[in-house]
């Protein structure tokens, strides 16, 4: 009997299919319908802390400085209480549509005191935590060290709060990568997500404009999160997930094989509907049962830093002979 059967979060989850955080999981029906088709796990749309400092911020700015200092505190106190009642609902809705583990997702720009608002998660009924944390390196005069003390910072604070399980999603723009995983691994984290994606800028150059690049994710973006599994997998002391340009259940086992437990997905959802989540299962499990395996964890990270043949390709940061290859096809075709 093939089991699909792995752990993230803290918790044994049916399959490795983690539903990721979007607009997708910011409702119940949504959740209900992802549940139905067999999610491993469900990820709810981000509380956002820049959400709360916009708002704050555009109250400010209609009030006058005398009458506003007077009310400072109160309007702080009354936008975070707005802010964690309307997300303690969701995660109340979410637990009784769903089958799958509900996890509450906290997106955080700072280190504030705001945090505290992970134990009114923990109350209002979430199977743990993921921490999407998230700096850009855009600021000369902030180091990698100050980077690293605001990532273990968090997560000793939340951590720290809590009794339910605490994951982190990271991005990958760290010039220490390894080292800052290896770091947070020693907290006791339940997991570490490889990558968060961002809204990214692009130009229109007709209006001369600056806008948004289109969100969703391309379907060879997996390959940076493929690199890094396979090289962290087997030196951590914590269950990772691989997330980004996860489309394909040969995607999916390629993850594994490179030592993740779990994957999380979203933007093929986007496309695809919750429906594609059946037959990702369906062909994951006939994938195993070819090859005779009769779970996850009897192929899991085979092809790690540690256990693959060539172990030097994920070190590699420069082509050999790949573009030789394609410049002998393009002489053939002339």
């Amino acid at each position: 009997m093939i089991s699909l059967k792995t752990k993230f979060f803290g918790l044994e989850l049916d399959n490795p299919l983690i539903v990721a955080s979007s607009s997708l999981t910011a409702n119940a029906d949504k959740i209900r319908e992802f549940s139905e088709h067999g999610a491993g796990a469900i990820v709810l749309k981000s509380v956002f802390e820049e959400e709360v400092v916009n708002e704050y911020n555009q109250i400010a700015q209609t009030k006058s400085s005398a009458h506003f200092e007077e009310f400072i505190d109160y309007f702080d106190y009354k936008i975070r209480d707005q802010v964690l009642a309307t997300y303690g609902k969701l995660i109340r809705d979410a637990r009784n549509v769903s089958k799958a583990p509900i996890i509450a997702s906290i997106n955080c720009v700072s280190a504030g005191d705001w945090l505290q608002f992970a134990s009114q998660v923990q109350d209002a009924g979430a199977d743990a935590i993921e921490l999407n944390l998230f700096v850009m390196p855009c600021d000369p005069m902030t180091t990698a060290e100050g980077s690293r003390k605001f990532y273990l910072n968090a997560v000793r604070e939340v951590a720290g709060r809590v009794r339910i399980p605490v994951t982190v999603k990271i991005s990958s723009y760290f010039s220490d990568l390894a080292s800052v995983c290896n770091a947070l691994a020693g907290e006791k984290l339940a997991g570490i997500t490889l990558f968060n994606r961002f809204a990214n800028p692009d130009i229109d150059i007709e209006k001369e404009k600056l806008v948004e690049a289109q969100p969703l994710s391309g379907d060879l973006e997996y390959l940076l999160p493929l690199r890094w599994t396979g090289i962290l997998s087997p030196r951590l002391g914590c269950p990772l997930a691989a997330s980004t340009g996860i489309y394909t259940a040969e995607q999916v086992i390629k993850m594994l094989l490179a030592g993740a437990h779990a994957v999380q997905m979203a933007s093929v959802f986007y496309k695809k509907g919750a429906s594609h989540l059946g037959e990702l299962r369906k062909e994951i499990a006939h994938w195993m049962e070819k090859k005779g395996y009769d779970s996850i964890e009897d192929f899991r990270g085979r092809l790690s830093l540690t256990k693959a043949a060539n172990p030097g390709v994920y070190a590699r940061a420069q082509y050999l002979s790949s573009f030789g290859g394609y410049a002998a096809a393009d002489k053939k075709r002339l």
